[in-house]
Formats: C-alpha cells, sequence, structure tokens
C-alpha cells in the first residue's frame, strides 16, 4: 500500500511541475553591441531607433579605452553631458551592462565627446 502512494504523490508532483514548465514565461535576455559594428563612437545616439530593449537585456560597448570610456548616468547627466558624482564609469574597451526597466543613460564623458553625439539613451520594457 506504501508503494501506491508514492506512485500517486509522484504522479502529481510530474503533472505540477509539467504545468510550470508550461504556464511559465521564459525570460531570456538579448545582448546588444552598441554602435553595431562601429562600436561605440561619436554619433551613437540614434543607434538605439528601431530596437526593441527590455529589463535585463545587455549592451556591450567596445570602443578603444585609450579615447573614451562609458559612464551610466541619469537624466540630468545625459541632457547636460555631465557625470554625476558617484556614477558608474566603464574603462576596459568591452564592457558588458545589464539594462534595468525604465530608461538607461550613457554618456562618454571625455570633454566634447558627450556633445558631438557620444551618448544614448535606451528605454527597456
Amino acid at each position: 500500500m506504501a508503494q501506491g502512494r508514492g506512485s500517486g504523490a509522484m504522479m502529481v508532483l510530474g503533472l505540477l511541475l509539467l504545468c510550470v514548465l508550461l504556464h511559465g514565461q521564459v525570460a531570456e535576455s538579448a545582448v546588444f553591441t552598441v554602435g553595431d559594428r562601429g562600436g561605440w563612437t561619436f554619433n551613437s545616439n540614434s543607434w538605439t531607433n528601431g530596437k526593441r530593449f527590455k529589463g535585463g537585456d545587455v549592451l556591450v560597448f567596445k570602443y578603444d579605452s585609450s579615447s573614451h570610456n562609458v559612464v551610466a548616468v541619469n537624466a540630468a547627466g545625459y541632457k547636460g553631458c555631465t557625470a554625476p558624482r558617484g556614477a558608474k564609469t566603464f574603462k576596459s574597451g568591452n564592457d558588458r551592462v545589464t539594462l534595468a526597466r525604465g530608461t538607461n543613460y550613457f554618456i562618454c564623458s571625455i570633454p566634447g565627446h558627450c556633445q558631438s553625439g557620444m551618448k544614448i539613451a535606451v528605454n527597456a520594457a
């Protein structure tokens, strides 16, 4: 009799697992290279046009680290091309940044670069 109870419990557990798998939403992150083949450079601000981003997607910034950087900024920093105190700065030349839901702002903080279009605003659903 004990054997029968164990089999029934295993079957219920199996069915429950199957239901979870069938109804669960699989979250897959996409990886985008900023600027595509051209990389993170001047006039990158239009690169986001026509692309759809989600929270959890990853941006890869490829650039010459001796000439540029990537700084995660807020809306004011983006608009004014300034990096607020404590802003996260990336300098490797091959940086991976995971997007948060909402608008994510990035600039190059080398003087004159942001003003020349080296900035992007990425809206992640």
